[in-house]
């Protein structure tokens, strides 16, 4: 007898991996997506998984870095969007970037082809009263199902802003000032080591970018979106509630003329290849954006500048003089629930447990945070619907220590979103001596493989 199937809203990273995860588990699925019919200011294509902001996926060390281990969990548990970032892969030293492109037409055609994996070409405007569902629509959630959850919770969502940055075609940087190499060479082959191009700057040069940086237009927000003020606070200053792992640069900026040099455009690990006797005074790092090698991002030049502003400001990069742009940067409100409070171990809306939640909307950051959480809510859902049980990963593996954190260790009066790091963790026996941090970090994904390994072997 076919089983009831399993609605999941939203085609990104989380509602992708919650799909092909229940699908492999011999449950049908309905996978709700509204583009392209009904797109957003982010989204270019209606294809499934589409990277909105960075091609990153962050460090692949899956011994010394929490999100690496993240990356491991999901490749031992078959996960899809792992399987496409590795088959598109780019070189980007230690971190794993990919062409964006052919990543999600890659995940799109993967999953839409599972027989079990159907799609529907329309918007869900308000939480359903019935079935099995997985709310997965991420930092873009349509104002009309943002107001269903408010209703439906008593809660008033969450809000901070993500900022995304530029994209510069290629063979419009000087490469007589600016130099291919990844920070401290890392990477085992040539083309990782030389992944980023770098664009030094002079002390005085420096000076003047954080001028103009501090000096230029930027984007106003409406009524209401902006965090609240403190009584009596003074009404200067940026108040907005971004996320710290995205800062627009002229926010960093103004936390401090510093910031930036100790920040994305710190110079250490970098030799400049024309003048390797000269320590530049601050590096702008490049990335890699596509197989192609044609399209680089600014590496956390995530900024609300208006547009006219950024081209002339980011001309003043030596390098990026004549400058062409296959995207400027930009920003937009990212909603999230308060989870804490909302959602129980298996991801449930506690008032509604009909209704899972998935992906950034619960509070994690990253792509492969939320795919994760895709991963875990597609899973849980398609053993309720078989008639079992799943407990969620222990705590000690990254995917528990996230679903933990939100779903009641975090303090939910100060709930933020999260990315993934071994604070998040229970502590490590130092077993009568103190660690170095390399010994205790490689304690942590040791540890955390074998209780994924376990955690995986319970399912049968």
């Amino acid at each position: 007898m076919m089983r009831e199937p399993l609605h999941i809203v939203g085609g990104g990273m989380a509602g992708a991996e919650a799909a092909w995860q229940a699908a492999l588990q011999g449950q049908p699925v309905v996978l709700h997506e509204m583009r392209p019919g009904q797109g957003t200011f982010a989204h270019r294509t209606g294809d499934l998984a589409e990277m909105v902001c960075s091609n990153s996926f962050r460090s692949d060390d899956d011994e010394q870095n929490a999100v690496g281990l993240l990356h491991w969990e999901m490749r031992a548990a078959g996960g899809l969007i792992m399987e496409m970032a590795d088959r598109h892969r780019l070189p980007a030293g230690g971190a794993l970037a990919v062409d964006r492109d052919p990543f999600a037409a890659a995940v799109t055609e993967r999953l839409l082809g599972h027989p079990l994996v159907s799609r529907e070409a329309a918007e869900i405007t308000e939480l359903p009263r019935g079935g099995q569902w997985i709310i997965a629509t991420g930092p873009l959630t349509s104002t009309a199902l943002a107001r269903s959850i408010r209703e439906v919770t008593g809660s008033a969502a969450l809000a901070f802003f993500d900022a995304i940055a530029p994209i510069v075609h290629a063979e419009t940087i000087d490469m007589s000032k600016a130099w291919q190499q990844s920070r401290y060479d890392k990477g085992e082959t040539e083309a990782e080591r030389r992944a980023y191009i770098n664009c030094p700057m002079t002390k005085p040069e420096y000076e003047a970018f954080i001028d103009a940086l501090l000096a230029a237009e930027k984007t106003e927000f409406h009524a209401g979106e902006t965090g609240d003020r403190e009584a009596g606070a003074p009404q200067t200053g940026d108040l907005t509630p971004y996320f710290d792992g995205c800062l627009p640069i002229e926010v960093m900026a103004e936390r401090g003329r510093e910031t930036l040099r100790f920040g994305p455009m710190k110079p250490i690990g970098l030799t400049n290849a024309h003048r390797p006797e000269i320590k530049p005074h601050a590096v702008v790092q490049l990335r890699r954006d596509n197989a192609l090698g044609t399209l680089y991002n600014i590496v956390g030049f995530q900024t609300k500048m208006k547009y006219g502003a950024q081209t002339a400001v980011f001309r003043m990069i030596p390098g990026l003089e004549g400058a062409r742009f296959a995207r400027l940067g930009g920003i937009h409100r990212n909603t999230f629930i308060n989870a804490p409070t909302l959602l129980d171990k298996a991801l449930r809306l506690r008032s509604h447990p009909h209704i899972r939640f998935a992906g950034q909307i619960t509070g994690v950051e990253g792509y492969v945070e939320s795919a994760a959480m895709g991963l875990l809510a597609g899973r849980m859902a398609a053993a309720e619907l078989a008639g079992r049980d799943l407990s969620p990963p222990p705590p000690e593996t990254a995917t528990g220590a996230l679903v933990t954190h939100i779903t009641g260790g975090a303090e939910a009066r100060t709930f933020q979103p999260m990315n993934v790091n071994f604070g998040l963790f229970p502590p490590i026996d130092a077993k009568g001596g103190r660690r170095g941090r390399k010994d205790r970090y490689k304690a942590y994904t040791d540890r955390a493989k074998v209780a994924f390994s376990q955690w995986l072997a319970t399912q049968g």
